[in-house]
Formats: structure tokens, C-alpha cells, sequence
């Protein structure tokens, strides 16, 4: 388009003679970043609770396969229309997945294959779950150096170039042992320890920064453990909290990887789902920051135990601490403050930890643990 690179060379022209600037902002230009005439502000439209059919938003989701993808499609189609959004992710998805609406490859480290996916299907909402965990990601560093920071670049500059709003979620893993631990606040310092930790604070920090500068409408939640019925863990730290389950149905029996006093903050995960509907729904002028901690519950895997012991007696515990993973939690929050995002949009959570493991035994079903036991 002849306009846009008029406009983009007198602007690039502009930086290069403005004095004291002895730098090279031009890879950002190249992708006309700063120079898009269809830059948006933060308070563009898609942030209304209710949707026409005309306005709904488009939505994509990266990394759609991994634990929250697929439940967060099904909650979005529920809500603005099955075509409306897409899943994408590099691996071949189950049929009922596939069946279940719009799913396409996409690779998070292919810039111009993204930028199809956005421009041919008028993307306006993306959803960035591509990243490698926190115990696998120190299992390959430079696996997640390149998927969770090189993949986040091409996500940043194709959400600032098009007006799309992003959402990119965080975790706990982005705090480290000098963070206040109970409770941690939004702001505090953060200095994790791991490249899935790190790799999180530099997206917080791009995307608030690509906020300001560029007024890319970026949102996210630092979320804390997940557990889900319906997946099998993904290498998480906290994933001891989804397998002591699936042990628990298979054998009766669990051997955990941490100290049975670890505690670290949880979530079931239609409570993550619906709090991640709700900040991308929220209107951009309720948000007084752009990266806010929530939370649920906080327990340790004994506390989770004896509440499951409650309703499977015969259940064995065993403890078989895993350095790295101990490591990795001692350096973690054990309880988040999520007073901003309860003030700010109204979020409150659903789920305790009784009702979590009720949850998570029904879904299983008593029929399955009345035939392992008797």
C-alpha cells in the first residue's frame, strides 16, 4: 500500500533527525509498528459486557491445545458464536476438538503465517497461550527462550500493527525469592528464577510498554495454579494437584514431588476461564493497570490430601521431593493479593477447596471409585 509506506518512510526520516536519538527504532518501523494508520487506542470497542451480532468480537487463540485453550474456545463460542473464534496450535488436534468449531496451524515463530491468520480471518481479540511451563522450560531453555520471548515479539508487533486487544496470561512463576511470599502484591519485586519465570515478567513488561507506547490494548492475569478434571498435567510446578487426582482414580495411590508444607495459590479452572472472559470484557477505563494478580484458594498438597482423604479414605500418600520442582515453589508466592482485580472489575472467585475436590470427583465419577475400592 503506497500510503503507508509514504507515511512510514517521512516518520521513519522524523526519528533519525530528532537530536539526542543516536538509536535504531527501524526493526519496529520495518513491521510498521508505530506508524499504523489503523493504530487503535486502549478504549476501542469489543470491551462492552453484551454483544450485538453485528460486533462481536474475533478471536484467536494461540497454543489452543494446551490446558486452558480448548476450555477457553468453549466459553467464548458459548458466548459470541462457534465460528467467532479460533483455536491454533503446531500439534494435531483430538477429532472432538476439531469438530467443536474453527481450528487452524499456526506457528507462533512464523511471523508472516501469523499475520495471515489475523488479516485473512479479521482477528480482533487474541488470546496468547503458546509458552513452555516452568519445569519443562529449565528442562530446555532454549526451546523456551525462543517459544515464550521470540514468540511473544511476533505476537506483540502483529496485535500492535492490526488494533487487536491481547491478552497474554502470567503466573506466579513471575516472582522469585525476594517477593513478599503471603501475600504478594501486583507490584512488588520480581526476580523468578526460571525461564518460564522470566520470560513472563518480560511479557508483562512489553505489553504494559506497548501499551503505552504504541496504545496497544493489552490485558493480563497472573494466574495461579490451574487445576482442570479434563486434561492431564503439562508440566507445571503445581501440577501435583491435577495428578494426585488421576492417581487417586487409577490406583489409589499418589507420590508427590513436593514438600507436603508447600503451599501455593490455586484455582479451578472454570474460576481462570471466567476471570479471563471478564478482564477482556471489562471496560478499558475501569482498569488502572494492565497486569493484576488473582486467586482462589491457597493449600498444601497434605491440606489437599486430607480433604480428598475425606471422601477416599483408602487413598495413599507418599512424598518423593523433586529438587528442581522444590526449588522452583520455594521461590513462589504462597498466597496472591487479587484486591485490584476484585476492586477493578468486580472479580470474585466460585471455588474453595471443598468444592474443588467435590468438583473434581464428580467429574470422574463415583461409579469409576466405587469399582477401584470395592
Amino acid at each position: 500500500m503506497p500510503v503507508v509506506r509514504i507515511f512510514s518512510k517521512v516518520a521513519k526520516q522524523a526519528l533519525l533527525s530528532t537530536p539526542g536519538c543516536g538509536c535504531q527504532p527501524l526493526t519496529v518501523a520495518v513491521r510498521n509498528i508505530s506508524f499504523s494508520p489503523r493504530q487503535v487506542t486502549s478504549d476501542a470497542s469489543f470491551h462492552s459486557v453484551s454483544f450485538s451480532e453485528t460486533d462481536h468480537p474475533k478471536v484467536l487463540i494461540t497454543g489452543g491445545l494446551g490446558q486452558l485453550g480448548v476450555g477457553l474456545a468453549k466459553l467464548l463460542r458459548k458466548r459470541y458464536g462457534k465460528n467467532n473464534v479460533i483455536l491454533s496450535d503446531i500439534r494435531k488436534p483430538q477429532n472432538s476438538v476439531f469438530h467443536s468449531g474453527p481450528f487452524i496451524y499456526s506457528d507462533i515463530l512464523d511471523y508472516k503465517n501469523l499475520r495471515e491468520i489475523v488479516v485473512n480471518n479479521r482477528i480482533t481479540w487474541l488470546v496468547h497461550y503458546s509458552a513452555l511451563l516452568s519445569a519443562v522450560g529449565e528442562a530446555n531453555v532454549a526451546l523456551a527462550r525462543s517459544v515464550n520471548i521470540t514468540g511473544l515479539h511476533n505476537i506483540l508487533d502483529i496485535a500492535a500493527e492490526h488494533g487487536l486487544r491481547l491478552f497474554v496470561p502470567s503466573t506466579i512463576g513471575a516472582f522469585g525469592p525476594t517477593s513478599p511470599r503471603n501475600p504478594t502484591p501486583d507490584l512488588c519485586v520480581q526476580r523468578p528464577r526460571t525461564i518460564y519465570g522470566v520470560s513472563k515478567v518480560h511479557a508483562e513488561l512489553m505489553g504494559e510498554y506497548y501499551h503505552h507506547r504504541y496504545g496497544l490494548d493489552f490485558r493480563c492475569l497472573r494466574y495461579p495454579g490451574i487445576i482442570s478434571a479434563d486434561s492431564m498435567p503439562g508440566g507445571g510446578t503445581t501440577d501435583y494437584a491435577v495428578q494426585i487426582f488421576h492417581d487417586a482414580i487409577k490406583t489409589g495411590k499418589f507420590e508427590c514431588n513436593l514438600r507436603p508444607d508447600t503451599r501455593l495459590p490455586m484455582m479451578y479452572i472454570d474460576d481462570c476461564l471466567r476471570a479471563t472472559l471478564e478482564v477482556m470484557e471489562a471496560p478499558a477505563e475501569t482498569l488502572s493497570m494492565r497486569t493484576y494478580n488473582i486467586n482462589a484458594m491457597s493449600f498444601t498438597p497434605e491440606e489437599l490430601a486430607q480433604e480428598l482423604q475425606k471422601q477416599m479414605p483408602e487413598l495413599e500418600v507418599t512424598y518423593e521431593v523433586d529438587p528442581v520442582r522444590q526449588a522452583i515453589a520455594d521461590s513462589w508466592p504462597m498466597n496472591f493479593d487479587d484486591s485490584n482485580a476484585r476492586n477493578d472489575w468486580a472479580w470474585k472467585h466460585d471455588y474453595d477447596l471443598p468444592e474443588l475436590v467435590q468438583t473434581m470427583l464428580n467429574f470422574f465419577g463415583s461409579e469409576t471409585r466405587m469399582a477401584r475400592f470395592n
